[in-house]
């Protein structure tokens, strides 16, 4: 979730700061080696699939690519789905990676990135705790033993590639990513990679709504631990203890009991922590109702929320030290979202007042659905592959609100908002009018600067809105051409048909021009050629300038 570069204001007064988007610094190692852009695959026509097929199973068998993953399809029956990651010389590279499907062994298609030629020496002259020490220095925080770097072959933009060491850290501002030259021992990319949301009790929530939540009795009091899903969903409360929280999210301090949130009558009235719990196991139902999943990695990997990592009293003092902790909510990756507590009474970002960010089901879905990504497509939080990481999160959002909540436009009600039962007025981005929240609609009119990694919360909202055309119908306001949708009543058609391309059929480094493709061969898969489903997502692709 990230919070627009608006001025936060005190309500009558001066402006006091303005929040801004994280920057992804680069830096080229020296003595690098050169080498050519990367091969892109999409291959779904006959003459395509033979072509990569025999290659691809060459490289199988040298080494050069090794199955990560592999998982049935559980909508087409006889399906398999294969992630293959880039080796060179037993080390990975990082972004080269392909999503295989196959019918009885046999390549139905393929979409992925490849590097060439790659040269590097792979053996490392700095260490992994030399560079762990690096990463700590940078970020200013330490790292727990769980921390541990991965030795990457780093394929860069300007067409060269390094030996690296890749290390993620965490501070009460931001989530980053680093990479160490394993040669040298310098920092060559540090980026912001922050995606950023038993028995029965009742609660009430941050908007004051009566809801059930599950949790489990303990010496007497009962702690936000839901033990009647598969996955177990535990909900901390630290009290404004933001050091520990990042303690926590950079393996340094493991959580324990007295960190659960808890109520002695299970008559819960802190809303914060409750929303958390309760509308992470909504999520998680919708994705196993919906699509068969069984948790973030299909495997109920523990989902674990943080509330009250600050306080609002304390926004004079903490805002500049850990601005996250207030105004974000964030998937830390592994499992862990952390919810910011919004603002104190009398101030504002813009127009608008802003809640904790728990209260709102969209949030803490879109935050859960990072969680998707990363254990399926785990794009690259960067320019386009990026903003669809942002997009398939702000997608399911606005799902499971549909799977939920009645329509319409009011407080707990399924819209195309994104945020607006947190920020209220209007919320943070619109799928039906991203125009209104000054983010484009139409690829022509993509973000091209550098900030916010690339625009991901920005471009996000080109896919947006040709997955609002794709249901809804309508025409796009740039280019003017119109698409029949498939309908309200058949929108599940459409979250299948993304929810299939982007966690089975995408690679790391896609593009729109990928997801494209991508999503209407899922839609010919599911539905058929020339159906309803395939016309409107070409439509939608089209309209929206993605071809």
């Amino acid at each position: 979730m990230s919070v627009p570069a608006r001025g936060l204001r005190r309500t009558g007064a001066r402006a006091i700061v303005v929040i801004v988007a994280g920057l992804c610094a680069w830096a080229l190692p020296a003595g690098a080696q050169q080498r050519r852009p990367p091969t892109r695959i999409e291959a779904r026509t006959l003459a395509d699939i033979r072509a990569w097929d025999g290659r691809i199973r060459s490289m199988e068998r040298g080494g050069e690519l090794r199955v990560r993953q592999r998982r049935p399809d559980l909508r087409v029956r006889g399906r398999l789905h294969e992630r293959l990651d880039q080796y060179h010389r037993g080390v990975r590279v990082f972004g080269g990676d392909l999503a295989r499907q196959l019918a009885n062994g046999q390549l139905v298609s393929v979409f992925g990135q490849l590097y060439a030629d790659i040269q590097i020496d792979t053996t490392p002259a700095v260490e992994a705790d030399a560079a762990r020490t690096a990463v700590e220095a940078r970020a200013g925080v330490a790292l727990g033993p769980r921390r541990a770097p991965e030795l990457v072959v780093l394929p860069f933009p300007q067409g060269r590639d390094t030996l690296a060491w890749r290390l993620r850290a965490a501070s009460g501002s931001d989530l980053r990513e680093y990479f160490v030259d394993a040669h040298s021992g310098a920092i060559v990319r540090d980026r912001r990679i922050r995606k950023a949301q038993g028995a029965v009790g009742r609660a009430t929530g941050v908007l004051g709504d009566s809801k059930k939540i599950s949790v489990s009795p303990s010496a007497g009091r009962f702690l936000a631990s839901d033990a009647l899903r598969p996955p177990t969903i535990t909900t901390y409360d630290l009290r404004g203890d933001f050091r520990r929280a990042i303690g926590i999210i950079n393996g340094f301090v493991s959580p324990g009991v007295n960190d659960i949130a808890s109520d002695a009558d299970n008559l819960w009235t802190d809303g914060a922590a409750a929303d958390a719990h309760i509308y992470s196991g909504w999520t998680y139902d919708y994705f196993f109702k919906r699509f068969g999943r069984r948790g973030l990695d299909q495997a109920d990997l523990a989902i674990r929320n943080i509330v009250h990592p600050v306080r609002r009293e304390d926004f004079d003092v903490n805002f500049d030290v850990v601005p996250d902790f207030f105004l974000n909510a964030a998937y830390y990756g592994e499992g862990l979202m952390v919810y910011g507590v919004g603002l104190p009474p009398g101030f504002v970002v813009g127009d608008q007042t802003v809640d904790f960010f728990s209260g709102a089901l969209d949030i803490v879905a879109h935050e859960l659905s990072h969680g998707i990504t990363e254990y399926s497509s785990n794009f690259i939080y960067q320019d386009e592959s990026g903003a669809l990481d942002e997009a398939f999160a702000d997608i399911m959002a606005t799902s499971v609100e549909r799977f939920y909540q009645p329509q319409g436009s009011g407080v707990m009600q399924a819209d195309y908002l994104i945020g607006e039962d947190v920020f209220r007025p209007g919320g943070l981005r619109s799928m039906e009018d991203p125009a209104r929240f000054g983010d484009p609609d139409h690829y022509a009119n993509r973000f091209l600067g550098e900030e916010d990694n690339g625009g991901v919360h920005t471009n996000s909202g080109i896919v947006n809105h040709a997955f609002y055309l794709a249901v809804e119908g309508g025409a796009n306001r740039t280019s003017g051409l119109a698409v029949q949708g498939v309908g309200g009543a058949n929108r599940e058609q459409i979250e299948q048909v993304f929810y299939r391309a982007f966690t089975l059929m995408l690679h790391a480094g896609a593009t729109f021009a990928t997801a494209r493709e991508a999503t209407i061969q899922s839609a010919r898969d599911l539905y058929g050629a020339s159906s309803a489903a395939e016309r409107a997502v070409t439509q939608a692709w089209t309209a929206a300038g993605v071809h």
